[in-house]
């Protein structure tokens, strides 16, 4: 079920609790299925750390998802849902994002027929 929703996503929110470790530890293979589901190398995607409203409870560090962003190539963010930190500024990164590649994409594909097209004459 999951991957049928990989297949027809334009750009993915990663999202885990700084509160909790091990949702942490999971972003990196549901990144690998997305992107092999794609089978792309990149795609659009931005790491949120949820629940920043609970900052006493965080196992977490800020750093540690920059870290993971980085590794990833994606943006960080940290969100409470709770008191609406961030939240709509998530979901606007990412539609910039996936507009960005959409841009990309279509400058490569206008690229590639320009290629084409010179050597062919």
């Amino acid at each position: 079920m999951r991957e049928q929703y990989m297949r027809t996503g334009e750009g993915f929110l990663l999202v885990f609790s700084v509160t909790d470790r091990g949702s942490f530890e999971e972003i990196y293979k549901f990144q690998r299925q997305i992107l092999r589901v794609k089978d792309r190398d990149e795609f659009p995607m931005i790491l949120v750390g949820n629940k920043a409203d609970l900052d006493h409870q965080r196992q977490v560090t800020q750093e540690e998802g920059q870290q993971l962003a980085r590794q990833l190539k994606v943006t960080y963010m940290e969100a409470s849902a709770k008191i609406r930190l961030n939240v709509d500024q998530a979901f606007h990164e990412l539609v910039r994002v996936i507009s960005n590649n959409a841009l990309d994409s279509s400058r490569i594909k206008e690229k590639e027929k320009e290629w084409k097209s010179a050597n062919c004459e």
